[in-house]
């Protein structure tokens, strides 16, 4: 998978780790959210990683007055037949970038669930797949909350990870400058990973091995999020099955045949920060839920490595 990750890096400079976690995210049939301010580069991450896999990529600006029908699609009377005929939405794709979703009314927001949960879009009684590639990245502004509508809980807990691209240091700000003097690199970009390729790699992530220590360790770590005393409510079991298959993934891509605790430390806050609801008092200080895991990280003794193995 390095030409993958390379190809995506070219258009997103200095953000290995995103860029890591955006891969497993597809790996692992998973839904991402990326939650940032402007301009950091939310859009064309998504973009480029349509592009590296051969994929087709449809983007939904969400607003207020964005219906369900307008990401699902809708039944049109044909005159000339006399019936309906089904216009897919944009869903019908391999990668949709819902950008700004918070934007959207939570009846829009909501039509997103069927498709995110069972792959499957259901308009006027009949059901219709989705493509098996199918991905969600939706990006929200964390700084502006006028006129938006924020993701209920059981909505993010659909989205495999949440991530930060943050600003990029001074050198990489200056690269991106030189980049993109002429023209941007995402136009050049080229598929280097088949869609087929994808699939079977999807199907390796849950044939790499989790030890059952590694499988108590996953456990402890989530259950110490539901009596953490800065939380309200903590992970639910989805957060553990996706803080193991997230830790499948990354262990793939890195050549790995098994998971280790490592992995799935470096896995925790993307997977697990935007599943806990915090307590009033700790939110009103700043705490956010990354705070958390780490501390959780901190407390819950790691198994040895040769365990693991």
């Amino acid at each position: 998978m390095a030409a993958l990750y390379n190809n995506i890096a070219r258009i997103i400079l200095g953000k290995r780790e995103s860029v890591l976690l955006a891969i497993a995210c597809l790996l692992a049939r998973g839904h991402l959210l990326i939650e940032d301010v402007p301009g950091v580069g939310k859009t064309m991450l998504a973009r480029a990683l349509a592009r590296s896999i051969d994929g087709q990529f449809r983007r939904v600006q969400c607003t207020p007055d964005l219906l369900p029908s307008d990401i699902t699609g809708v039944s049109v009377y044909n005159q000339q037949s006399g019936k309906f005929e089904f216009v897919p939405g944009p869903v019908f794709t391999h990668v949709l970038l819902a950008d700004e979703v918070n934007r959207a009314t939570p009846r829009t927001q909501s039509s997103l669930l069927e498709c995110m949960a069972e792959n499957q879009v259901t308009v006027d009684g009949q059901t219709r797949r989705l493509d098996p590639l199918f991905m969600v990245l939706a990006t929200q502004n964390p700084v502006e909350f006028h006129g938006t509508f924020p993701l209920p809980e059981a909505q993010l807990d659909r989205f495999f990870m949440r991530i930060r691209m943050g600003y990029p240091d001074v050198s990489e700000e200056i690269a991106i400058l030189r980049a993109q003097n002429r023209r941007h690199p995402i136009e050049d970009l080229k598929p280097v990973v088949t869609r087929d390729r994808i699939v079977a790699l999807q199907n390796q992530v849950a044939e790499v091995a989790v030890h059952d220590s590694v499988a108590e360790y996953i456990t402890a770590v989530v259950r110490a999020t539901r009596s953490h005393s800065d939380v309200e409510l903590g992970a639910g079991p989805r957060g553990s099955l996706a803080l193991m298959k997230a830790a499948q993934a990354m262990a793939l891509l890195s050549g790995r045949e098994f998971v280790t605790p490592q992995l799935v430390k470096q896995v925790a806050v993307p997977v697990l920060s935007h599943r806990l609801i915090l307590r009033q008092t700790t939110a009103l200080t700043g705490k956010r839920g990354d705070d958390v895991i780490r501390e959780v990280l901190n407390l819950v003794p790691t198994p040895a490595a040769d365990t693991a193995a």
